[in-house]
């Protein structure tokens, strides 16, 4: 390979690599765009792992309240059929009410979700942007 800055473009023979690694012409410094070599803002890693956990806790907590009622449901249905077969009213029998009542905990982990949304995940994300926002203003040659 010769000294010349075009040939670190030129078609490299195939190595393994892993799927995240840089390519092999990003290894160095010297061919990175400028973009990438300037460092991100303080804190902005820190802000990203804020809201990726705060969503994730999200996600988690409405899915399992639906999934830990129908787990109980079905729980109840193998090992406790007596009662669930017996009737509560209107000829109705325990089965079928824990059943009904399986869409409104679904809406309820719905709106549980809406809620936490609106009150935690939205602001964090809002301000991230407005930062980025004001940071993209604040850069030379914007």
């Amino acid at each position: 390979m010769s000294d010349d800055p075009s040939d670190a473009y030129a078609p490299q023979p195939h190595r393994a690599r892993h799927p995240t690694a840089p390519p092999a012409w990003a290894t160095t410094e010297d061919h990175l765009p400028e973009r990438t070599m300037r460092s991100s803002a303080p804190g902005h890693h820190r802000d990203l792992r804020i809201l990726r956990r705060a969503y994730r806790r999200q996600r988690r907590v409405a899915t399992f309240v639906v999934l830990a009622y129908f787990t109980a449901f079905l729980i109840l249905s193998v090992r406790a059929p007596a009662f669930m077969t017996k009737p509560v009213s209107g000829g109705l029998s325990t089965g079928m009410v824990l059943g009904l009542v399986q869409l409104p905990v679904t809406w309820l982990a719905i709106v549980l979700f809406e809620y936490t949304a609106s009150r935690y995940v939205d602001p964090l994300a809002r301000r991230m942007r407005q930062r980025t926002a004001l940071l993209a203003e604040q850069e030379p040659g914007q």
